[in-house]
């Protein structure tokens, strides 16, 4: 049974399994230092959700925001990546420190785990870890996850913790996800401007729903924003599980919420099963195929991606890799693995079955990317 009330979240029989995600810029103030009341008062609301029969996964950035401190960075350490990458390893030992204290002023274990993007993309690696988080929730403990900021590469990374903690919540088979915001929610235009009305609940996301998305979210210390949110919330929808964005700067901003009912309540959309979940919400698109009108239609209607309908291929994958589907305006359709390399993508482009043998040099498969193997956006 999905959420849908911000209330629920504090009902097990409705969710079992939470990610909350807390930002660095309510975790660490505008000087660097860690705000060490307010997170013990963040879980005094974990403690109490655990009570209450609630499994408490936490993403939590502010590693590198407290290592540039130490290291005296400028720019809190986001001058250039190799900044970012030696503050974060010298933040997370102290951002761990403080987990494990707070945590463990209420006899709760945390366990830190570090992830790259290539942990959740690979399909193998993202079982582990699914493994990995089931086994911890047994034994008592709190996870504390963060991206592996020390060894990840722009091109390779997550980028925020938003849709990170949207991909944890996949692994960890989670009913919920909660990002601790600076605001109430998402507004129909910037908080900031008289007559600014919060969004209680939205039930899809839309390109309406996305334009909504403001800067005025995002304070400089984190990579984040209302953007990243709603990407995150994407995610989460198409594989049944509901995410709430609430205003995190309140002690206690958990119980806050709950008790005031204030926040944005994004509803599933569909629940997708494991294999296609994953796929959907992976993130790193090896290539781009453009397809006609006619296969957008078809694809629409659970068909499998035919070479006759592609118009265009870009990117250089190879067959097995993740490529995004987009019709004639760009606008993406869905993805999948293909069952080709770009090459030969771009060799039977358009092309009828009986054509492509020839152009191949060896027997055609039946689709470039089969339905099963296909999730659509």
């Amino acid at each position: 049974m999905p959420l849908t009330a911000l209330s629920q979240l504090a009902d097990p029989a409705i969710c079992r399994r939470l990610v909350l995600k807390v930002g660095s810029s309510l975790l660490v103030d505008g000087a660097g230092r860690a705000r060490e009341a307010w997170l013990v008062s963040l879980v005094q609301d974990i403690a109490a959700l655990r009570r209450s029969g609630t499994e408490v996964i936490v993403v939590s950035s502010g590693a590198i925001a407290l290592g540039a401190v130490r290291l005296g960075l400028p720019e809190r350490g986001r001058r250039s990546l190799a900044d970012a990458q030696a503050a974060a390893a010298v933040g997370q030992i102290e951002l761990a420190g403080l987990w494990t204290d707070s945590l463990g002023g209420h006899g709760i274990p945390a366990a830190q785990l570090l992830l790259t993007l290539a942990d959740l993309e690979d399909r193998r690696r993202y079982l582990n870890v699914s493994a990995t988080l089931a086994r911890l929730l047994e034994a008592g403990a709190v996870p504390v996850i963060n991206e592996n900021d020390s060894v990840a590469t722009e091109e390779i990374r997550f980028g925020d913790n938003d849709r990170l903690a949207a991909r944890v919540a996949q692994a960890a088979d989670a009913d919920a996800v909660v990002l601790l915001s600076d605001v109430d929610g998402l507004y129909d235009s910037d908080p900031r401007e008289p007559g600014a009305v919060l969004v209680p609940t939205v039930d899809g996301i839309t390109p309406a729903i996305m334009a909504m998305a403001s800067s005025a979210s995002s304070s400089g210390l984190g990579s984040g924003g209302m953007a990243s949110k709603l990407q995150a919330a994407q995610i989460a929808e198409r594989a049944g599980i509901s995410l709430a964005i609430i205003n995190g700067i309140h002690e206690q901003p958990v119980s806050t919420a709950l008790t005031t009912c204030l926040g944005t309540l994004f509803l599933p959309q569909r629940s997708d099963r494991a294999r296609k979940a994953w796929l959907g919400g992976r993130m790193a698109a090896s290539g781009t195929l453009r397809v006609d009108a006619g296969c957008a239609d078809a694809l629409g209607k659970g068909a499998s991606l035919l070479a006759a309908g592609i118009i265009g291929v870009s990117g250089s994958f190879r067959r097995g890799d993740l490529v995004k589907i987009c019709d004639l305006r760009g606008k993406a359709l869905a993805q999948g693995l293909s069952e080709y390399d770009a090459h030969d993508c771009m060799a039977i482009a358009g092309k009828r079955e009986s054509e492509q043998a020839a152009l191949l040099g060896y027997a055609p498969r039946s689709c470039v990317v089969h339905r099963d193997h296909m999730v659509l956006l």
